[in-house]
């Protein structure tokens, strides 16, 4: 058989050029060989695994966000979220996400941890920067606050549900959200709450 044909006789080219912009069927959908992730897949319609390092890392709508997190904590033995924080792509939108994600500035990133399964799990949850919220998981995992409010503090991203939604590192009074991409660095220096002043 010629290395530039499939087994059926097809040309490669062709196959690549129909499928290059093919969104994937609920059933081309890989299951991924970490149990955890398939069964969040199995669960969770759009739901698409990668694993990383080993790691299995599940992206989900952010609609499911806090879904897949109490399924994670009832039905999975995941009773610790080790970890929360937010990127900001504004300057990497082309980056590589799985086939049937779509991209968006933020992602929201928590790592999961099961200690009955010693197993750890991640979830990514894409934000729009023209809807920047997702549920909060402070209700299902309590020590969630702060990490969350660290989260809406330097990028903006606000947590529908959190019980205080409030600035964390930044004064209360402080217009912006410094690790946005687009914000202005070093625009004037930081002043914070309970600074000793200068005499």
């Amino acid at each position: 058989m010629p290395d530039d044909q499939t087994p059926d006789g097809r040309p490669r080219e062709a196959i690549h050029e129909n499928d290059q912009d093919a969104e994937p069927a609920e059933s081309d959908v890989p299951t991924p060989s970490d149990e955890v992730a398939a069964a969040i897949l199995e669960r969770f319609d759009g739901a698409r695994s990668v694993s990383s390092h080993g790691q299995p890392v599940v992206y989900l709508g952010r609609s499911q966000w806090r879904d897949v997190a109490e399924f994670l904590r009832d039905e999975q033995q995941f009773t610790t979220c080790v970890d929360l924080t937010a990127v900001d792509f504004l300057t990497a939108v082309d980056r590589a996400v799985p086939p049937g994600v779509e991209a968006e500035r933020f992602e929201v990133v928590a790592n999961f941890l099961s200690h009955a399964r010693n197993r750890r799990v991640r979830l990514i949850a894409q934000v729009p920067a023209t809807d920047a919220e997702i549920a909060s998981l402070t209700p299902l995992y309590g020590g969630l606050n702060f990490p969350e409010r660290e989260v809406f503090d330097l990028f903006g991203i606000k947590f529908v549900d959190h019980p205080d939604l409030t600035r964390i590192l930044m004064p209360d009074d402080w217009e912006g959200h410094p690790l946005r991409k687009d914000d202005a660095p070093a625009r004037v220096p930081v002043t914070f709450k309970e600074d000793p002043r200068p005499s």
